[in-house]
């Protein structure tokens, strides 16, 4: 059995997080519902001291960390990247420094601390072109709760690329705010953003990736199983930007990853190529769900027609009958096998009322860490 997970954080003693290190692990002691796989450690030297803003500084030392190991290392110039729009940008060690910070975040909203404010003084513009509850609740809760202030840009405020050159919005909105988040159609207007913006952009969703939701999800599965690295994720339903971002991750972690979609849906190719070409990942697709899941860690479904599909319902669910996450789908995976959605949920096609409440659908403590992930996030960019 793998060691457990035990960090020991040295802070200064009037730090609002100088108890943080104990309460995390304590939240890790709580979440983990089975044992951790053998996991084998080489020797893991502590990461110099950083500065994580105003009253606070770090220095985690990993005894036993099979969840988070962290190279000593000099950061990389991946790891300074002004934006958050692909996980595959950033490297392994980045990724999972970003996921430990969110832990401890995490730990301590938990604990009703809220003397942690490192957003203070901070603003935060949000761009939607596509709605979305958890999106929006999950930013502006979480950056007020750090102590900074959102604000919401919908469809008819901006109209980005249509009222307004996306060039000048970014220009803009980088005069007036510290950060910027943008949920939008297409993969071209983040990429823009993140050109012309002076200030950090962070990617809430495009038609081709969701990486927020993917950190959101990885630090969901090491809550519950322990770790990342060689977890099998089985990914059933249409090859989406939640496939695309799951591959952009497999080609920075060590993971088994399976997208299960019929014929005809599959993920985008170069995506599909950029997993196995990195070498590290296992990458299988199949059209065939039930063999798939034999053995998963993780069951993995989203809607079978996504936000600007809905003219293809119909023709969809035909499609995907044979794709739906049932009670039978739940037993091939075995008992230990969780079931995570990204939700929304169309409950009664791509997944049942009764899988999606069962005791191992992990789905609302996903949508809660969507929060704390995107804080992490926003922390990293700050360079805080």
């Amino acid at each position: 059995m793998a060691a457990p997970i035990l960090d020991e954080c040295l802070l200064r003693s009037d730090s609002p997080l100088a108890s943080l290190s104990s309460a995390s692990s304590f939240f890790f002691s709580r979440s983990l519902r089975r044992p951790l796989r053998s996991v084998s450690l080489a020797s893991v030297p502590s990461p110099p001291a950083r500065t994580a803003g105003a009253g606070f500084r770090i220095a985690c030392l990993s005894t036993a960390n099979a969840a988070f190991s962290i190279s000593s290392s000099h950061e990389r110039e991946k790891s300074r990247l002004k934006d958050f729009i692909h996980i595959s940008d950033f490297d392994k060690e980045t990724i999972m420094r970003i996921l430990q910070k969110a832990s401890e975040v995490k730990a301590l909203l938990k604990s009703g601390d809220r003397a942690f404010q490192p957003f203070k003084g901070k603003t935060l513009a949000m761009i939607f072109s596509k709605p979305s509850m958890r999106t929006r609740v999950s930013f502006e809760t979480g950056f007020s709760l750090l102590g900074g202030h959102a604000i919401y840009l919908g469809p008819d405020d901006i109209q980005m690329g249509k009222r307004e050159d996306t060039r000048d919005v970014a220009r803009v909105l980088s005069r007036y705010n510290d950060i910027i988040m943008a949920r939008v159609f297409a993969h071209q207007d983040i990429l823009d953003l993140g050109k012309f913006a002076s200030v950090p952009v962070v990617n809430g969703l495009t038609d081709y990736n969701h990486p927020c939701q993917i950190m959101a999800d990885a630090l969901t599965i090491i809550e519950h199983i322990g770790q990342l690295e060689g977890a099998k994720i089985v990914y059933v339903g249409d090859g989406n930007n939640i496939v695309h971002s799951w591959l952009l991750l497999a080609s920075v972690v060590p993971l088994h990853f399976v997208c299960a979609c019929p014929k005809g849906f599959e993920p985008d190719e170069k995506t599909v190529e950029k997993a196995r070409s990195a070498g590290i990942s296992k990458i299988v697709l199949t059209d065939n769900p039930r063999e798939a899941v034999e053995g998963a860690d993780v069951v993995y479904s989203d809607v079978w027609a996504s936000m600007g599909q809905k003219e293809q319902v119909s023709f969809r669910r035909q499609k995907f009958q044979s794709f739906q996450v049932d009670e039978a789908m739940m037993e091939l995976a075995g008992s230990k096998a969780y079931f995570m959605h990204c939700l929304p949920a169309e409950r009664g096609f791509e997944v049942t009322d009764g899988v999606i409440e069962a005791p191992n659908s992990i789905v609302f403590t996903q949508a809660e860490n969507r929060m704390h992930a995107q804080n992490a996030i926003m922390m990293h960019l700050f360079g805080l």
